[in-house]
This record gives C-alpha cells, sequence and structure tokens, in this order.
C-alpha cells in the first residue's frame, strides 16, 4: 500500500503532487515507530524513490509552505537556483521533508525513519544503492570544472557575485550524498553494538547478496533530467569491488574515476575529494 501510493508506476514517470505528499505522510505517520521486519524494505524502496529529496533534508526549516511542491514551484528561478535540488526532471512533483506543521507539530523525519529500517540488510542495500546511484548521476552532469551548468551569476556592473558560484551548489549536494552514505555506516554500528544487528558479518554478507552492483559515472557530460525514480534504479556499472560497506571507498574510486575521464582539473578534483571525505566522517559520527 505504500508503495502503491508513493512510487513512479513506471519508469520515466515523474511523480505528482499526491503521491509526493503521501511520501511524507508515510514518513511523518512512521516517524519513531517501529517498523515490522517486513515492512523495512518497501520503505527503503519509498524512500529511494525520492532520493534527490530525501538527500537534500537535513533540518526542517521555517521557509518550507507545505508537505509537497508542484513542479512549477520546485523550479529554477532566473538566476538558476532552487532549494529543491540540481537537474530536476520536468513535471515533477517533490515532497519536501523540511516542512513541519506549525499547528499540529507533524513533522516527517527522513533520518529517523531511515535509522530504524536500515538494521534490515535488504533495506541498507536499497538505501545505499540509492545513494550511490544518485551520486554517480550528479557526477555526471556537471560541467568538466566540476560546476553546475545552469548557474547564472547575479550580481552587478563590477563582477561581483552573490549566491555563490558555478562549484557552490555542486560542493553542497554532493556533501548531503556523502553525509547520507556516511550516515548508513553510522547506523550499522549503532545497530551492532545495541543488538538490533545480532551477527555483523552474516548482516554484510546479505547487504552484499541484496546490492546490485557498482555506479560510475558516464565519462562526457549528460543532459537529460530523468524523474527520481529512475535515478535510483539506474542501471549498474558493473559488480561492487572491495568492501561493500567502505562507503568511503565506493565514493572515492567514482569520484576519482569520473575526475580522470573528464579532465577535470587536480584543484578542483582534489577539493571534491575533500568535500566528499569531509562529509562522509561527518555522517558516520554525527549525531541528529
Amino acid at each position: 500500500m505504500v508503495e502503491a501510493a508513493t512510487r513512479a508506476p513506471r519508469p520515466g514517470t515523474p511523480h505528482t503532487v499526491a503521491q509526493a505528499r503521501a511520501a511524507y505522510a508515510v514518513v511523518e505517520a512512521l516517524d519513531r515507530a517501529e517498523v515490522p521486519d517486513g515492512m523495512a524494505p518497501g520503505v527503503a524502496r519509498m524512500l529511494a524513490d525520492y532520493v534527490v529529496d530525501e538527500a537534500r533534508y537535513l533540518m526542517f526549516s521555517d521557509q518550507a509552505t507545505a508537505p509537497a511542491v508542484t513542479a512549477e514551484e520546485a523550479a529554477p528561478d532566473e538566476h538558476g537556483r532552487t532549494a529543491y535540488g540540481r537537474f530536476l526532471a520536468p513535471g515533477e512533483a517533490h515532497a519536501d521533508f523540511e516542512y513541519r506543521d506549525q499547528v499540529s507539530g507533524a513533522e516527517a523525519r527522513t533520518s529517523a525513519l531511515i535509522e530504524e529500517v536500515a538494521r534490515d540488510p535488504e533495506a541498507f542495500a536499497i538505501l545505499y544503492d540509492a545513494e550511490r546511484a544518485y551520486f554517480a548521476h550528479y557526477l555526471e552532469r556537471l560541467t568538466g570544472q566540476g560546476g553546475d551548468p545552469g548557474f547564472r551569476p547575479e550580481g552587478d556592473a563590477s563582477g561581483d557575485t552573490r549566491h555563490g558560484d558555478p562549484t557552490t551548489w555542486p560542493d553542497n549536494d554532493l556533501e548531503d550524498i556523502a553525509e547520507r552514505i556516511g550516515a548508513l555506516m553510522k547506523h550499522r554500528a549503532a545497530h551492532t553494538r545495541d543488538g538490533a544487528i545480532p551477527d555483523v558479518v552474516a548482516f554484510d554478507k546479505a547487504v552484499a547478496r541484496h546490492t546490485r552492483g557498482s555506479y560510475r559515472a558516464a565519462p562526457r557530460q549528460v543532459t537529460s533530467r530523468p524523474p527520481m525514480g529512475d535515478i535510483a534504479g539506474r542501471p549498474v556499472s558493473g559488480p561492487m569491488r572491495g568492501q561493500p560497506t567502505d562507503g568511503r571507498h565506493q565514493l572515492r574510486t567514482v569520484l576519482d574515476a569520473w575526475a580522470e575521464a573528464r579532465d577535470v582539473p587536480e584543484a578542483r578534483a582534489a577539493a571534491m575529494r575533500q568535500i566528499v571525505d569531509n562529509a562522509y566522517v561527518r555522517g558516520v559520527w554525527l549525531k541528529y
């Protein structure tokens, strides 16, 4: 029922406002709940279907006015800015997990729900796949300088620009993705300590069985704008190499391969590596 109400019914289909609102409602309803074991993978598939919205959510915002927004409300302004992410699919509504109802106090904490379902190895693998797929998807749409191709400077005749530069939002978005992957590893460790994962070796083997594979960014700039469900369902590039739960290694190898294929200047590539490394480590230890 959860999946039918929230997920796109077929590839290439953007989410509707009703589906995005339903996704918010599910997260709100399950906030601090004990999700039954059999339900965890389905909830993870729902979260994966909103990977762009889920990855950007880190805290509640008074500027969020509704549980979901239309494609028009999420669209970039004349300067290429939008709070809902880069490379958005045309016609897709977005769940706004930053929204908190000022009257009822209702809130949708994706971080708490992810922590709950991550004790299930299949759910863990689904979320891990989605974030890594989004990482590859995001990189291949950047310019050869590691910048946002849709950036439009806003400034005066002196050349002074406000709201950052072409790398500002990519850096923020890559931080969010890496921090989410680090948080999954934090949850794995916490559930092992508290006994929710009784055998971490068996858990890791199960994650490896459920993980679809590796995701590499294309060696050229990609301009397509697929809906979120297609990002999560991205075809794998091949089998995963290295330890599946070494998220730092998985991120680093993808970033390095992309930078080499696109001839990204070393100074920019090094800066991106540091940003991703810092965010991953922060996700591992930071308590939300």
